[in-house]
């Protein structure tokens, strides 16, 4: 009788435990990545690319402002066109492998709907060097932390956000370098 009691009490810890280890999952971390084609060479693209104190490019921001220049710990304060902030920091900056990393590091989630963001922008030679692929490249997590978020700020809202962001960056680092702004 004794065994069959603790064999009892143990079955229903074991899943009382496991119960509690379901409910406990937040979020997965999401990932996105975007590539385009530039009529460039690869030096060029770069240029534009790894001075991260001109984010110019990207069409929703109205201005850069920064300090610590290109170099890991290099911050800058982008002001977008409907006024809000992002403050963003170098992670790792390889002019010579045509990579940068960064990390956001303030964002109202109304704004972008993602918390724990970090991202790569990698220029790489295409056909021969006369053009060039650039890809950008992300991984975060989704704007509420906890289950059952508000639609705004779910899995789906941070990666059409993000993607968003990414397809329209690279349309104006395209327009940019090729000639157009």
């Amino acid at each position: 009788m004794k065994f069959e009691l603790l064999t009892m009490a143990v079955a229903a810890a074991t899943l009382a435990v496991g119960a509690s280890g379901a409910q406990a999952h937040g979020p997965t971390r999401q990932k996105v990545s975007e590539t385009i084609v530039i009529n460039a060479a690869p030096a060029k693209v770069w240029e534009v690319v790894g001075n991260f104190q001109d984010g110019g490019w990207i069409p929703v921001v109205d201005k850069t402002e920064g300090t610590g220049g290109n170099a890991a710990g290099a911050k800058r304060t982008l002001t977008l066109k409907n006024g809000a902030t992002v403050v963003e920091e170098v992670a790792k900056l390889e002019p010579e492998k045509m990579t940068l990393m960064y990390r956001i590091d303030q964002v109202d989630v109304k704004v972008l709907p993602v918390t724990n963001y970090s991202s790569w922008l990698i220029v790489t030679p295409e056909d021969g060097g006369a053009k060039s692929k650039v890809e950008w490249r992300g991984a975060f997590y989704r704007g509420y932390p906890n289950n059952d978020p508000p639609p705004e700020l779910n899995d789906e809202a941070a990666i059409a956000a993000v993607t968003g962001l990414y397809k329209a960056g690279l349309d104006g680092l395209k327009k940019k370098i090729e000639g157009g702004s």
